[in-house]
């Protein structure tokens, strides 16, 4: 059976003539006239009786135009379907992203690749809440590419034969406090005995840090709270609660409107990179095109 087939039958059913049909077809009498057997012998049943002219359809033949219709229909849809999926899908990379770094970098850094590129579709994983289960999503094939941040002191466990990251950028963890009336932060680390704190979970990425790089210094402080966004963190300082800390690019607007403030010294703040993750065995064009043109 060819879709071919069924096209041709339905002309010769519009025309009731084998060369007008032929002709629409764009194909000779002969050839037209042999599919339209073909198809006689598959459905093992004669669509055409040839002994009246003009030629006319049998009653198998009239059953069979709605069928016909219908399956040509159908197989037409289903392929322009399949089509503009499989070209939607070959413009699109999927990345799993940092839930700050989804709103604050990634449609930048977007817009800088597609100017590159070219047209470029995306879709954003979510943010699973540990980054043991953000990397097994690029482990597992389940993405295209990782954006997280990245320091010395949170090991990411990826084989640097399977996987490689470019660093895209750098961001500043800074500690933020909502303003007294007076201007001065509310809560102050180094002023503060004990200065209350909003902190992160410990499965999350600043979790993870923290623990590692601050959870000494915080030992004798009191933590008002425990969420695991940045953006959570952000509203808990702006209600009062305590120090959170939090990337800079994130509360660039209170900072500049003065609704938080920075808090304690330079030595509470944590330098980290942005990271772009892929794996090595992921050779899509789009992908390639994407890690090409991913840095500077």
């Amino acid at each position: 059976m060819e879709l071919k087939w069924l096209e041709d039958f339905l002309a010769l059913a519009e025309t009731n003539s084998f060369s007008k049909a032929a002709e629409e077809r764009n194909i000779t009498q002969s050839a037209f006239s042999r599919r339209i057997k073909q198809l006689e012998i598959w459905l093992g049943s004669s669509l055409i009786d040839r002994a009246t002219y003009p030629s006319r359809l049998t009653a198998a033949g009239e059953k069979f135009v709605p069928v016909a219709r219908e399956a040509v229909r159908s197989l037409t849809q289903a392929r322009r379907s399949l089509r503009e999926q499989e070209g939607a899908e070959a413009q699109t990379i999927t990345v799993t992203a940092l839930h700050t770094l989804s709103f604050t970098y990634f449609p930048g850094w977007l817009r800088t690749v597609s100017d590159r590129v070219g047209p470029l579709l995306s879709r954003i994983k979510p943010d699973l809440g540990s980054m043991e289960e953000n990397v097994s999503s690029l482990v597992d094939g389940d993405c295209d590419f990782l954006l997280t941040y990245a320091h010395p002191a949170v090991s990411l466990v990826l084989d640097p034969e399977l996987f490689e990251y470019r660093i895209l950028d750098q961001e500043t963890i800074i500690p933020i406090s909502a303003p007294s009336s007076d201007g001065k932060p509310l809560h102050d680390p180094d002023r503060d005995c004990p200065a209350s704190y909003v902190g992160y979970e410990k499965g999350s990425f600043f979790g993870l840090l923290f623990g590692e790089v601050l959870s000494e210094r915080l030992a004798a402080h009191k933590r008002a709270h425990t969420g695991s966004m940045s953006v959570g963190l952000k509203g808990m300082a702006l209600a009062g609660w305590g120090v959170a800390w939090v990337p800079e690019s994130l509360v660039r607007a209170e900072l500049d409107k003065g609704t938080l403030v920075r808090t304690g010294d330079a030595s509470w703040d944590i330098r980290v990179d942005i990271r772009l993750y892929r794996s090595r065995q992921n050779r899509r064009p789009i992908v390639n095109r994407a890690w090409a043109s991913a840095g500077g």
